[in-house]
């Protein structure tokens, strides 16, 4: 397991940008952003993507992003599809130039999230903003000052949390609004009809009750996921692929059992705060560790913030968390050509259920559990790492290889 001095802001976590993918656009863009502002004087730049910034960048519309950073500045972009042994699956190599003369180089690691890290300089340029790393070590210090999970966010992220949190959850509901009013094809070329709105008529004609829930929160899901799969505005939770999750299961119960904003805020410090320690015990790339690494963490944050609103106790809290992870373990990452939809669309409407699930059982079973969230943190992290490289948003196995196959036999 990954081991940090402290963890950072949960802000971090929820990224507000456009999709389709936190990784391979708000990453690529976030560090030319930074390339450009620290080389005003150069007249041209060249980027090149390695491992899965490079074998799905096309479909993640990476040099798009990338164009569009540098705007009128001339930018090189390259495509290297077989350099290994890089530091992260998703690097990248940028270089300003004047002329003929090198000005800057930089190799970049766009780590999920929308975050990056740059090989040689400090892992971010963020503080510190909690002491605890771990799960246990949090829960300990909750039960010794006698606060909730939600208050310990607080007291770690001082003033404004609270504002950040109510813009993400306005956010997280104007693209769910947004994907609900929208019709027609996603681009990418799959000729993937948006499906929300008719799961949302569907469900509202249903009786109140679990199949009604199903569809409810489905449509939510598919609502935010298709804005994220069209490139719109979204929110990272805690990564473009994973958006629809946490919205659609907090949507939907606000609907259902009239939950304030003020307690939906408190859900999602708590989520954010599960996510954070994802990200630093392990991870929340698809490159690196696999789906499990945004669809089931997104999970176990949706978990987490479901069982906060129900008023459920540190240890349920983390039992919630837990059972969502755990049985996302050795989740692929193999998107069809590339694209931030199949199977991606689908999963978030999935994992979303799965959440709900997983609180009803761990109301059930927390005082027989054996597993720890930490432990289930760690087995996803060493599950990731020895996932086939095929399986990690490279689109070279599972869906996406036999899709393609089946395309180019049928064309035959």
């Amino acid at each position: 397991m990954k081991k940090y001095a402290g963890m950072f802001s949960i802000k971090e976590i929820y990224r507000i940008g456009r999709g389709p993918s936190s990784s391979h656009t708000m990453g690529p863009e976030k560090a030319c952003k930074e390339m450009r502002k620290q080389n005003p004087e150069a007249d041209r730049f060249s980027v090149t993507l390695y491992g899965s910034l490079a074998k799905t960048g096309k479909g993640h519309r990476t040099d798009y992003a990338i164009e569009q950073t540098f705007g009128e500045i001339p930018v090189d972009i390259r495509f290297d599809y077989d350099k290994e042994d890089l530091p992260h699956p998703n690097t990248m190599e940028i270089i300003a130039y004047r002329g003929e003369t090198e000005l800057s180089k930089k190799t970049v690691c766009s780590v999920g999230g929308g975050a990056i890290e740059v090989l040689g300089e400090p892992r971010t340029q963020s503080e510190t903003v909690y002491p605890e790393t771990l799960y246990k070590e949090i829960e300990e210090r909750c039960q010794r000052e006698g606060i909730s999970l939600s208050d310990y966010v607080k007291h770690c992220e001082g003033a404004g949390i609270d504002d950040y949190l109510k813009k993400v959850w306005q956010r997280m509901k104007d693209t769910i609004h947004a994907g609900m009013n929208h019709e027609g094809e996603i681009p990418g070329g799959l000729e993937i009809q948006r499906k929300a709105g008719i799961l949302l008529k569907q469900g509202q004609g249903k009786a109140f009750g679990h199949e009604k829930a199903i569809y409810m929160m489905s449509a939510y899901a598919y609502a935010a996921s298709e804005e994220n799969a069209s490139g719109e505005k979204m929110v990272t939770a805690p990564t473009c692929g994973a958006s629809g999750v946490l919205p659609a299961v907090l949507y939907f119960k606000q609907q259902e059992l009239g939950y304030t904003d003020e307690e939906i805020i408190d859900a999602l410090a708590t989520a954010g705060l599960i996510g954070n320690l994802i990200k630093t015990n392990a991870s929340i790339s698809g490159a690196e560790c696999g789906c499990q690494a945004e669809i089931g963490s997104a999970c176990a944050m949706a978990a987490a913030a479901f069982a906060q609103l129900k008023g459920f106790g540190l240890t349920q809290i983390e039992c919630a968390a837990e059972i969502a992870l755990e049985h996302h373990l050795g989740l692929t990452c193999d998107p069809v050509c590339g694209l931030v939809q199949i199977p991606c669309i689908e999963r978030n409407a999935v994992a979303a259920m799965r959440a709900v699930d997983a609180v009803s059982l761990a109301e059930m079973l927390y005082e027989q559990r054996k597993i720890s969230l930490d432990v289930a943190i760690q087995t996803m992290y060493e599950t990731g790492k020895d996932l086939s490289v095929r399986y990690r948003e490279t689109s070279e196995g599972g869906l996406a290889k036999l899709y393609q196959e089946k395309q180019e036999g049928g064309k035959r």
